[in-house]
């Protein structure tokens, strides 16, 4: 059906969840938006956006939105103040979705398969936070998507599990491989060089991330074991790069909360035993990232301070980013034997009033990631290994990675950086 009934299931009021990315429902959304002022308005939680309907101006007054990021079209969201952010680690969001919690849905929307064999359907491009509301929700409203892959591992559900369901046959909202700049490459070289063989990877999304990807070629027998995978992963996987064949846990299988790509992504995800998608509470939970062999976390951040304080949520008084899931796998780096926990970034971005610099004496934005933990800092001049480190190594540890037009700056406020920190 082209513009499904959603009024007899919404009530006036009710929070509604549906998944993110490429498994946004679309359909269901668009329906959402266009229904809301006879609804009588009702209250959203939102993740990544891909190509998503939820944007402006098409986002009527009555509909209150909420997410824990602000990329792609959220941004604006925020900015023109229709977006309202929690700052919470991803690990948190089940649990703040389900029953008792802080956005307890009454309302999922999810976009699944058609049915296999057994007549059960495949959330087929993303497991992720959301289908924990599945099981406490109210009302499950499901679009049946032709364009869905059934993918293993991935939640099923059977008809008697939702109270109405869609029929569409739609394109999926994509999320290309973005271009990287000669600044990203050369942090993403620096970046390589610190994965092993063998190591179980984790990775953040952007251009950064992604670059890191292209650069590990060379190496053998990686594994997987992320929030996402995206076309790059893809293309490791079958270049016989990252077979998974050293990974403690899932040996061989490619493991991942939601895809996030093109229909190359999702063509190859289709009953494909390679791969297998599962919800936060095992993509992010802390003893399976502990176990994982030689994890590395590869996550980009917009700023980092000389203390090792990285902010990666606002960036020029915007926010453009998310506390997401840095820390959870981050500090899952750190417990992995062999583990290496990595912040990356260019010491350098371009800004409509010139270069700005992104190491910093003090951060323009929140510390999304406290100087507390162990952290690993690239950038293309250099890596600064904060494990262990006092405020004074790391002031000069930093400084060493800084752009070298901003090293004489920071230099200069090293003494006072160092008095604020420990007083």
């Amino acid at each position: 059906m082209n513009a499904p009934d959603l009024r007899p299931w919404i009530r006036p009021g009710d929070t509604v969840v549906w998944g993110q990315a490429c498994s946004e429902p679309a359909t269901l959304v668009e329906a959402l938006l266009a229904q809301a002022d006879d609804i009588g308005g009702v209250r959203c939680f939102v993740g990544i956006p891909a190509d998503s309907p939820l944007r402006l101006p098409l986002v009527p007054a009555c509909v209150d939105v909420h997410s824990y990021c602000g990329a792609g079209t959220n941004a604006a969201l925020h900015a023109a103040g229709r977006l309202q952010i929690h700052p919470v680690h991803y690990s948190r969001l089940p649990a703040m979705l389900g029953r008792g919690g802080a956005l307890a849905a009454d309302v999922v929307l999810v976009q699944v398969s058609p049915p296999d064999e057994h007549g059960r359907h495949s959330l087929g491009l993303g497991d992720d936070y959301f289908s924990a509301a599945i099981d406490t929700a109210r009302v499950v409203i499901a679009e049946v998507n032709d364009r869905v892959p059934q993918t293993p591992g991935a939640r099923t559900l059977s008809p008697e599990q939702w109270t109405t369901a869609f029929s569409t046959s739609r394109p999926i909202g994509q999320m290309p491989t973005p271009d990287v700049a000669d600044d990203v490459r050369a942090v993403a070289r620096r970046v390589a060089a610190l994965v092993p063989d063998g190591a179980t990877l984790q990775f953040g999304i952007g251009a950064l991330p992604e670059a890191v990807l292209a650069e590990l070629r060379g190496h053998r027998d990686l594994g997987i074991h992320s929030g996402i995978i995206n076309d790059t992963a893809l293309r490791l996987i079958e270049a016989g790069v990252a077979t998974g064949a050293r990974k403690t846990l899932d040996r061989g299988v490619a493991v991942g909360g939601l895809f996030g790509g093109t229909e190359a992504l999702f063509d190859w995800a289709h009953r494909n035993p390679a791969v297998a998608l599962r919800p936060t509470s095992y993509t992010h939970d802390p003893a399976v990232l502990a176990a994982s062999h030689r994890l590395v976390a590869i996550n980009a951040a917009i700023e980092v301070d000389l203390t090792g304080q990285v902010n990666a949520e606002v960036a020029g008084g915007r926010y453009v980013g998310a506390l997401g899931g840095a820390v959870d796998f981050l500090r899952g780096a750190a417990a992995s034997a062999g583990g290496v926990p990595i912040v990356a970034l260019p010491s350098t971005a371009r800004t409509r009033s010139g270069l700005s610099h992104r190491i910093v004496d003090r951060l323009s934005g929140p510390v999304s990631t406290p100087r507390s933990e162990d952290l690993v800092i690239v950038t293309e001049h250099g890596v600064a290994d904060l494990r262990g480190a006092t405020l004074a190594q790391r002031v000069e540890r930093m400084i060493a990675v800084a752009h070298p037009d901003q090293r004489a700056a920071l230099d200069s406020d090293a003494d006072r950086v160092l008095a604020s920190a420990r007083a």
